[in-house]
């Protein structure tokens, strides 16, 4: 056998693979003189028929298996010795079609590979960075809390409307056969418009012209699809069925176990503090995501890896045969080359600093992901006797690909943190609408 290397750029090669017979032909014999023991030929007692016959029958296939069997485990000896990383798989580049299966004894086969030489970061003060918090202000509290008394209002059925509720009607054309129920937000139109719907009862008619409704209020304030609110044009008539208000909730007891569950808290006071302190703690969360994507950004860019884009193209284009696109592979490439140069650059940093997620780790972050769904469901502390179960059946799930989702994810933390305490950061205070910005951007 002979395996033999051509480097086409600094990130691209062809590997040929050279075959004699001596190479394959003992493992074939063997193959086909243990099938020969072992066939049922009609015509011959078990395990007597001919070598001949078994080699007619079954030669060719157990050719083929065998050599395709070498030719893997070749392939893969080779490139694990060597010291450039593979991405991806090896694409081969002669079809088995090309073959005489039945009077070659010689065989060469060419598969295209793509690599990195090395990812090479040094991480040292001269790399820069920003760290993140996210401070809640008085003016998140105060809308938060009115958000809250509103949502865990009483909801009534007056008789007149006022500013803010929500009518139930009947919406239809003047002209043309549009027509539909709806229940109309009337926060969410316009000042004038919302005037004609103040003040009026059921069975109350309300004339208005579509082009007083502007484009995105159709779905936002009357719950229209796009393709309805298109076909909507000249007057319409709004014909009231029901007044729906809620009204704000008192800050007493009831309104406090409402929110944090019973005697959790007991004043006013305490109950701002507790708002306060659940915001900080989730503005935490995603201030700490926020400030490790950035970082992996940083990173990604310092290290400068040098990706065999073509390659990799060609290889997802193979490997999703059928399922995606050139186009889906071109618009998606950007998104996928920095997740592998991600996961490049973490690898090494993990691998040179000697960073690994344990088992115990893996337990404990899975068990505080199912605390956190089921406190969103408000089941957080009845559950904790089935935990175990719970994080079990997640762990083994996706054929065991959510276990090891999860060791690379607390792999990726410890990366990141030792990445934060070896280079230059600086920290910066945010308020909420300028984390929300720097989200936009």
């Amino acid at each position: 056998m002979e395996i033999t290397q051509d480097k086409h750029s600094a990130n691209q090669a062809s590997i040929k693979i050279k075959l004699n017979e001596a190479d394959y032909q003992p493992k074939v014999d063997a193959k086909l003189k243990d099938f020969a023991k072992k066939s049922n030929i009609k015509g011959f007692r078990p395990g007597k028929a001919p070598i001949s016959m078994v080699k007619n029958m079954y030669g060719t296939s157990v050719l083929v298996e065998e050599i395709n069997t070498i030719l893997s485990e070749s392939l893969n000896t080779y490139l694990k010795e060597q010291t450039f990383k593979i991405l991806g798989d090896p694409l081969p580049q002669n079809k088995n079609g090309n073959i005489d299966w039945k009077t070659q004894k010689e065989f060469e086969f060419d598969y295209k590979i793509g690599f990195v030489e090395s990812v090479d970061l040094t991480l040292d003060p001269t790399i820069k960075a920003t760290k993140y918090t996210i401070k809640v202000d008085d003016k998140l509290i105060d809308e938060t809390l009115d958000n809250l008394k509103s949502q865990y209002g009483n909801s009534t059925n007056p008789e007149l409307s006022e500013e803010g509720d929500h009518i139930y009607g009947d919406l239809k054309a003047t002209e043309g056969s549009f027509e539909k129920t709806v229940s109309l937000d009337l926060t969410k139109i316009t000042k004038a418009l919302a005037g004609k719907f103040i003040g009026i009862g059921k069975e109350a008619e309300v004339d208005f012209e579509a082009e007083d409704v502007k484009k995105d209020q159709w779905e936002e304030a009357f719950g229209l699809s796009e393709e309805e609110s298109t076909a909507i044009d000249g007057v319409l008539t709004f014909t009231v069925k029901n007044i729906n208000r809620t009204e704000t909730a008192e800050m007493n007891q009831e309104f406090f176990d409402k929110i944090f569950g019973p005697d959790e808290v007991k004043s006013e006071e305490e109950f701002i503090t507790k708002v306060r302190e659940t915001l900080q703690a989730n503005y935490d969360k995603e201030s700490k995501v926020f400030t490790e994507e950035e970082l992996k950004k940083v990173l990604t860019e310092s290290a400068n890896v040098d990706l065999p884009e073509a390659f990799l193209k060609e290889w997802l284009l193979m490997a999703n045969e059928g399922k995606v696109s050139e186009e889906d592979v071109e618009k998606e490439f950007p998104i996928y080359a920095r997740q592998l140069t991600w996961s490049l650059i973490s690898n090494e940093i993990a691998t040179k600093n000697e960073i690994k997620a344990e088992h115990e780790e893996v337990i404990e972050k899975t068990k505080q992901m199912v605390r956190d769904q089921f406190a969103a469901s408000g089941l957080g502390a009845q559950m904790e006797d089935s935990m175990d179960m719970f994080v079990d059946n997640y762990l083994k799930g996706e054929e065991g690909q959510n276990y090891m989702k999860m060791l690379t994810s607390i792999q990726n933390e410890k990366v990141l943190a030792f990445a934060l305490d070896k280079i230059s950061v600086q920290e910066k205070d945010l308020s909420i609408d300028e984390f929300k910005e720097l989200l936009g951007k």
